[in-house]
Order: structure tokens, then C-alpha cells, then sequence
């Protein structure tokens, strides 16, 4: 697997936004149950992967160089995804509600993803504004996203794991 080179973090970090903006669109299109499937599969691990290098990394790099009130949407936000990104990755497009799932899931995202790209007060802006080291903050995200990436192809992904909201088992 050839390592993306990223400018910087953030550069790293909305890549991953078009390349899951393109999934859900490829979605969308898809008619065949296992042609869903897939794409559904494939957007899940993006997000996995995407949402801990930025739980591990990132945001920590910005806590108390930000507004809290920021980041701490962010995390709510994320587990928000996850909860929805569990019970895809366990469904399959036959199951009541699948595509309704993945359909919000995708609304979560864009106005997820909106909120960080903002242009002056969104979270990239406030993080450009820092004195942290966006290109080696970057390099280790990239490490990270490789690795995690080698291990959902390997073994698979763990189930997310919400951070800032209580999941109550069914």
C-alpha cells in the first residue's frame, strides 16, 4: 500500500471528506443489494479509520488552543456516526432501514464536515490560527491511518466505540 503524501493535517483530513462524500454518492446511485453493501462497508471504514485519527491526534493536538465548545461537538458528533456506523456494518441492505441509516449517516457527515471546514471560525480555520505543527501533525496522522487501514484489511475494524455519549445496549 503506497503512504499519501498530505501537505498537512488538515489537507490529510478533508481528502478523507471527498473521498467519503464520493462513497455516499456512489451509494446513492448503487441498485444491487451487494453493490450497497460494499459501498455502505467501504464508507464505514473510512469513517472508523477517519474519526480515530482524529480523536487519537488531532483534536488532542487543539485541546485548550481552540474553543472547547468546538471540539467537544465534534467528539458528540462522532459518536452520533458511530452508533449508526455500527449497526450498518452489522445490517445488510435487505434490513428495515438500512438505506434510511445510511442516508442520515451521510447527513451527519456533511454537516459535520461543514462545521470543520468553515471558512474563518469553522475548526480547520481556528486550528490554522495555533502554532502547531500542522505537517508533522500530519505525518503522524498519515502513519496512523496506514496502519489502521492494514488492520481493517487483515482483520477488520473493532465496532466504534462512542467516547461522549452512553450507548445503552438493546
Amino acid at each position: 500500500m503506497a503512504k499519501e503524501v498530505y501537505a498537512d493535517a488538515i489537507a490529510l483530513l478533508k481528502a478523507d471528506h471527498r473521498e467519503v462524500e464520493e462513497l455516499f454518492e456512489k451509494f446513492e446511485k448503487a441498485s444491487a443489494s451487494a453493490k450497497k453493501q460494499t459501498i455502505a462497508q467501504k464508507i464505514c471504514v473510512e469513517l472508523k479509520v477517519h474519526t480515530t485519527i482524529e480523536e487519537e491526534i488531532f483534536y488532542p493536538a487543539f485541546r485548550g488552543k481552540i474553543e472547547d465548545d468546538t471540539l467537544d461537538e465534534a467528539y458528540v458528533e462522532h459518536d452520533g456516526a458511530k452508533v449508526l456506523i455500527n449497526d450498518i456494518m452489522a445490517g445488510s441492505p435487505d434490513d428495515d432501514f438500512y438505506d434510511a441509516k445510511v442516508k442520515v449517516l451521510s447527513e451527519e457527515i456533511k454537516h459535520h464536515v461543514k462545521e470543520e471546514e468553515a471558512r474563518g471560525e469553522g475548526m480547520f480555520a481556528q486550528c490554522r490560527k495555533t502554532d502547531v505543527d500542522l505537517v508533522a501533525l500530519g505525518e503522524q496522522m498519515a502513519a496512523r491511518k496506514q496502519e489502521l487501514l492494514a488492520q481493517a484489511k487483515a482483520e477488520g475494524l473493532p465496532p466504534a466505540t462512542p467516547r461522549a455519549v452512553n450507548v445503552l445496549a438493546a
